[in-house]
């Protein structure tokens, strides 16, 4: 797999187009949570975000997760999706939530908000998406030095994705960000151990060693191939908002 753009996981589908998943969310009926549904991230939401904290969740689509996080106490959580079919659609969904707010935007161009304007970012999947397109690196530098520019000192960014470290670390282990980094793995829904008996959840809640290098071990064994890997960066006080590059990208990047 070449570790700056996901060809494998990928289909033809172009996952940074605002057309596409306009098209979708007009075609499909109900709301979609990608990868993992809310009860199973809460321990790891309720530990890095205070319920109090502005959250920006990016990416939102029609899911499910910012309407759980508020029926678990969270109080301010903006959603931003690049598709304005889905923004339409969730805010007469939850226009009677007022704890939840909605706009269309995209995630490589968020400049509609001010430098360190949220305590948390969340995202499920949209980094993935991202991944997909034939700019990949480009359009991840912009959609995370804009997560950057928007986390208050100490804030949290909060990955959840199928992407493991030697995929994503090279996007997320960048000095000009200074993060420290949390990895959590947690297995698909519905994952069994071999022999038919459940996995703990206790286990997972245990952060995952890795190198200097932001790597897993080399003896390290994914008990489920198909592992979610969550990414929790924080935004120490080193971060230097202004020195955080556009495109284009130095050549150790690319």
């Amino acid at each position: 797999m070449n570790m700056y753009r996901d060809v494998s996981t990928c289909n033809t589908d172009n996952y940074g187009d605002a057309l596409y998943w306009d098209a979708r969310y007009v075609q499909e009926a109900g709301s979609f949570d990608w990868y993992q549904r809310y009860s199973a991230l809460r321990p790891f939401v309720r530990k890095y975000i205070p319920t109090s904290s502005r959250v920006l969740m990016v990416g939102c689509g029609n899911a499910l997760m910012s309407e759980d996080m508020v029926k678990d106490g969270y109080e301010d959580i903006m959603n931003i999706d690049i598709s304005a079919v889905a923004i339409d659609m969730m805010r007469r969904k939850y226009e009677y939530m007022p704890q939840l707010k909605y706009m269309q935007m995209d995630v490589r161009d968020m400049n509609s908000f001010p430098d360190e304007s949220f305590d948390s970012v969340v995202d499920k999947g949209t980094l993935d998406s991202l991944m997909c397109g034939p700019d990949a690196p480009i359009s991840a530098t912009r959609m995370l030095g804009e997560v950057s520019r928007l986390l208050k000192p100490g804030g949290i960014y909060m990955l959840i994705t199928y992407g493991d470290p030697k995929a994503r670390m090279v996007h997320l282990n960048r000095t000009v960000y200074s993060w420290k980094i949390e990895l959590y793995i947690i297995p698909r829904p519905g994952f069994e151990k071999p022999g038919g008996c459940s996995s703990s959840m206790k286990s997972y809640l245990e952060p995952v060693p890795i190198t200097d290098t932001g790597l897993l071990p080399a003896d390290f064994v994914l008990e489920d191939p198909d592992s979610h890997f969550i990414y929790v960066c924080k935004k120490t006080e080193d971060t230097d908002i202004n020195n955080i590059p556009g495109y284009p990208l130095a050549a150790d990047i690319l």
